[in-house]
């Protein structure tokens, strides 16, 4: 754990890539094997269940700390995390432990199945044997809210150097359903096993926003210009007669899409699809507060595969045949996955495929992405004609071109203290809308960034200042400051006060020009809402 720690200290003590790389591949060339793998779990967000509630842990942490429990939460209130509130009030070690990283997250496995008893001794032993940052790293754990600054781009550099492995070989090893407590470095990283590669999907090509203007991109023929999806980006696996889908975010979601079941038997062995999963109710795409409705869920019932059923919207083949085609221009490969869908297409088959649009001027592209919002889409996707399918965020052959953000002018009603580095300040806000006759603000959206230091610092005095009420760590304030909040969509909603669901919502600028009699009112955002019926 000593070594774990020191290295996670070291990530987190600087912004530059080249130390947290260097750090890393010295770690994964001096660590155990089992601690290796572990660590690049833990940093693939692959952390075992959390063990033990926060409740159960402020309290015995308070216990321990022999002060009562209400100086604990106020303590924890200013700090801002509770790993680092408890390793500051726990007594320091007074023996050292000789245990692993690998001990420590196979104990956590164990611990959580065990009896309230039998966990608080666990935590007072081991709190009493670790230093501060070991005591913070182990509390992190328990928690379940370990994140550091480190990408999974960044770990596979680090790894590649200190395996000698090709990064993009690295990237597809760590992708898909592997368990660090079930599997060997040897096997996750060492060896070639041509069956570990039957479900795993690749890894994500991601675009970057347009940063100056769109001419600067060149001659528009070089582009194939596509509509943005609002969905989840998915890949659709199908090998040897089995279905595999993907998210993003490297999670098996197979189960929570049955009616992709029909892929099995309509797309050839060897067929790897990239595109977005969409909602699809009354055969028209609908919005991500609808394709929120299946997320989560652990069965998908037959009324809400009837309500809101699921299309993947398909936009790039990267495996034809079981061959890895990613190498192949762009172009080549829309031509195979036309080509693949104009066999399968059918009115009940989940298979659209998402429309690749050619322009003769940058003009006619802005036309095309001021339809954005009526065709569902958040903007465009910008793809050179001759690009490969790379790996993780390049820039050059892939861009998005979003459509600019909704605005509504609201009025700070609430307030909580921040966290890392703002936990002594109030920064995530609340904000309210007037009713229709302007009697009262009905809250619509919370917020936290797009305000400078400076401004953050003088909302925060003043409302130390103007409190109403306190409840807990939320702070009710005299409504007086109006707010311009941007989001990038909004839905109707039965799951919000307002009856209203923004997607994204910031803060866009500090309206010192309005008094609250002038902010918005609820029908003013629903106004917005893009064919609302």
């Amino acid at each position: 754990m000593a070594i774990f720690a020191a290295l996670i200290k070291t990530l987190d003590s600087t912004n530059k890539t080249n130390l947290k790389v260097k750090a890393l591949a010295s770690y994964f060339k001096s660590a155990t094997d089992e601690d290796k793998v572990w660590t690049i779990a833990i940093l693939s967000h692959r952390r075992p269940p959390r063990p033990i509630n926060t409740k159960l842990l402020r309290e015995w942490a308070s216990e321990l700390a022999n002060i009562p429990l209400w100086l604990f939460e106020e303590s924890y209130h200013i700090v801002g995390d509770l790993a680092e509130t408890i390793a500051l009030v726990v007594p320091n070690a007074i023996e050292e432990t000789p245990k692993s990283l690998t001990d420590f997250l196979q104990e956590m496995i164990w611990l959580k199945k065990q009896e309230e008893n039998e966990k608080k001794y666990y935590l007072f032993k081991n709190w009493s044997k670790l230093d501060y940052y070991q005591r913070f790293v182990f509390t992190k754990l328990i928690t379940g809210g370990f994140r550091i600054g480190v990408s999974q781009k960044l770990m596979t550099r680090a790894l590649s150097q200190a395996t000698g492995i090709d990064e993009d070989i690295l990237a597809f090893k760590l992708m898909g359903n592997w368990d660090p407590n079930k599997i060997s470095y040897q096997e996750l990283i060492l060896e070639e096993n041509e069956a570990d590669y039957l479900s795993k999907p690749y890894p994500f090509y991601l675009a970057y926003a347009v940063e100056s203007e769109v001419k600067d991109l060149g001659d528009v023929t070089d582009w194939y210009v596509e509509h943005k999806w609002d969905g989840i980006r998915s890949q659709v696996i199908v090998r040897k007669d089995e279905l595999f889908v993907w998210s993003r975010g490297e999670e098996l979601v197979t189960d929570k899409y049955p009616e992709f079941a029909a892929f099995i038997k309509t797309l050839p062995s060897g067929t790897v699809l990239d595109g977005e999963l969409l909602p699809y109710p009354n055969r028209q795409i609908g919005t991500f507060n609808d394709l929120q409705t299946r997320i989560g869920r652990k069965n998908v019932s037959k009324k809400l595969l009837e309500t809101t059923p699921v299309i993947l919207k398909a936009y790039d083949l990267l495996e034809w045949d079981g061959v890895d085609i990613r190498d192949r221009p762009f172009s080549e490969r829309r031509e195979k996955l036309e080509a693949l869908y104009a066999k399968v297409k059918s009115a009940d088959l989940p298979l659209h495929l998402s429309e690749k649009m050619e322009f003769n001027s940058w003009g006619e592209v802005e036309k095309e992405r001021a339809l954005s919002r009526e065709k569902r889409s958040e903007g465009l996707m910008l793809k050179r004609k001759e690009s490969p399918y790379l790996v993780g965020r390049k820039k050059g052959d892939w861009w998005k071109w979003k459509v600019d953000p909704l605005t509504i002018d609201g009025v700070l009603t609430y307030a909580m203290r921040g966290h890392g580095r703002r936990s002594n300040l109030f920064t995530d806000y609340t904000f309210g809308l007037w009713n229709q006759d302007k009697t009262e603000l009905v809250t619509f959206a919370k917020a936290y960034s797009g305000l400078t230091d400076k401004e953050f610092k003088e909302v925060d005095a003043w409302i130390k200042k103007n409190t109403l009420e306190r409840f807990g760590p939320v702070r009710s304030v005299t409504p007086h400051h109006v707010f311009e909040i941007a989001f990038e969509g909004i839905a109707l909603s039965k799951r919000h006060k307002s009856g209203i669901a923004t997607r994204f919502p910031r803060i866009l600028r500090w309206r010192k020009d309005k008094k609250i009699e002038e902010a918005n009112t609820l029908e003013d955002l629903k106004s917005l809402i893009p064919n609302k019926e």
